[in-house]
């Protein structure tokens, strides 16, 4: 039986395929878990969905796994974005963790007129922390993080057949959550900074053909808070909750 150890690599997985492990991987399979020989593990890549896989060597600074069987198929999220505006890195990072486990394809940092961490977001170590979330909460899917851009620009490019969700907090009292059939082209929900969106970007979003206005309830939430609503708002009406 494979422990709980699950682990990302960046290598093909199929049945007796091998696995060469890089020093950090090694550190902390074999220094870290204290795993040896024979031990069995989980193995995702993203793309072959969940392997079993028997450690074949263990040394300090390199291994190999040697893969067993799959025992998940490779299991798709929804094809939905999330487009947030950057804040404290702390809290960008809970998005980034949370976004993952709620079955987010595409997270995209956007630099808003109020955004006040644009030019401090670290998109390596947000990477990592989606890979970790992945591993952590049994997907197999990684979703794709974005290098940060300005929200314009994005908006420039944007393919008109995806619905954009607009989480304006002037809708603050209106019913929360989302309405109409599921989209048929994907999806991206987009939260503002903590400062909200200026006047221009609220009216350039309200005259977008394929911009849709939604509301998150009664109270204003923090921007962390609101990608968590939104996102399991849209999930359970819309997405692979249902």
């Amino acid at each position: 039986m494979a422990s709980k150890v699950r682990l990302y690599v960046d290598h093909p997985l199929g049945e007796g395929q091998l696995v060469p492990l890089s020093r950090d991987q090694a550190h902390y399979l074999f220094g870290v878990m204290r795993m040896s020989a024979g031990t069995v593990l989980s193995l995702i890549n993203g793309r072959d969905g969940e392997w079993d896989a028997e450690v074949a060597e263990a040394g300090k600074r390199g291994g190999v796994l040697a893969c067993q069987a799959q025992t998940k198929p490779m299991q798709y999220p929804p094809d939905l974005w999330l487009l947030f505006a950057p804040i404290r890195k702390e809290r960008m990072s809970f998005i980034v963790e949370k976004a993952t486990e709620l079955g987010a394809a595409k997270i995209m940092p956007v630099q808003t007129a109020y955004t006040n961490n644009g030019d401090r977001v670290r998109i390596e170590k947000l990477q990592a922390q989606v890979v970790e979330a992945t591993e952590q909460c049994g997907g197999t899917f990684v979703p794709e993080m974005t290098a940060p851009a300005k929200l314009k620009q994005v908006l420039a490019g944007w393919d008109a057949s995806r619905t954009l969700y607009f989480c304006d907090e002037a809708m603050i009292g209106e019913t929360a959550g989302f309405t109409g059939p599921p989209p048929e082209n994907g999806a991206a929900i987009l939260i503002g900074p903590e400062g909200g969106f200026s006047p221009e970007e609220r009216e350039m979003l309200r005259n977008l053909p394929y911009s849709q206005i939604i509301s998150l309830g009664p109270r204003i939430l923090r921007a962390e808070t609101a990608a968590v609503a939104a996102l399991t708002l849209w999930q359970n009406a819309m997405g692979d909750w249902q």
